[in-house]
């Protein structure tokens, strides 16, 4: 089965994922990053994104701005997996980085539920926030730094993280996780989940 729009699952399964913060692979985000600065202030937080993302108007995502294009919709009994209309333009940019973040898995086939880029402007926060309902928190959440600086933190059971460029994180989002950039320059990572393709249901709709 392959990756594209309108696949479904009875729920997600992934034993493994991390307590706290766990670092992967170093990955070469130069292309990326000059694609990703080059961006009008107009491509982020669009109509589209508004709509495939049902968790952007809560208190948690106010300050952060997005680019959506993958994403998964979990309020139905079955989960529903999806493309936007941008995946196609950026997936030959995006897949090489997170194939290379998540070697250190060994899964046999790999599968990427939710993919967005996610802007933290100068002075804003994300407030301490558990990412939805803690037992559907399952997929290994990753987090690729594309732009940072040394004010800018990532705290997980308030205990404080920088995330450098180029190096792939996992987080554990079913905890108490916030993010703060205090620094004067954006903080922009590629954030995607991952889950092994082999343990999932997938069924018709």
């Amino acid at each position: 089965m392959e990756d594209n729009t309108d696949l479904y699952a009875r729920q997600e399964i992934n034993p493994g994922k991390t307590l706290s913060l766990r670092e992967l692979e170093q990955v070469f985000i130069e292309d990326l990053k000059k694609a990703v600065l080059d961006l009008p202030e107009t491509e982020w937080d669009r109509e589209e994104d508004f709509a495939a993302n049902y968790n952007k108007d809560k208190r948690a995502l106010s300050q952060t701005r997005h680019i959506v294009l993958k994403f998964a919709d979990k309020r139905d009994e079955l989960i529903r997996y999806f493309e936007t209309s941008r995946w196609p333009h950026w997936k030959n940019r995006v897949e090489p980085l997170m194939q290379q973040a998540v070697k250190p898995y060994g899964y046999r086939k790999g599968f990427f539920p939710r993919v967005m880029l996610a802007k933290v402007p100068p002075g804003k926060v994300i407030p301490p926030h558990i990412d939805g309902q803690k037992s559907r928190i399952i997929p290994h959440k990753i987090h690729i730094p594309l732009q940072t600086n040394d004010q800018a933190f990532f705290y997980i059971d308030n205990v404080r993280y920088h995330l450098k460029e180029g190096f792939a994180y996992e987080v554990n989002n079913a905890v108490k996780h916030a993010v703060i950039n205090n620094g004067k320059s954006d903080r922009i990572h590629l954030v995607f989940e991952y889950l092994d393709r082999d343990l999932q249901e997938f069924v018709e709709a």
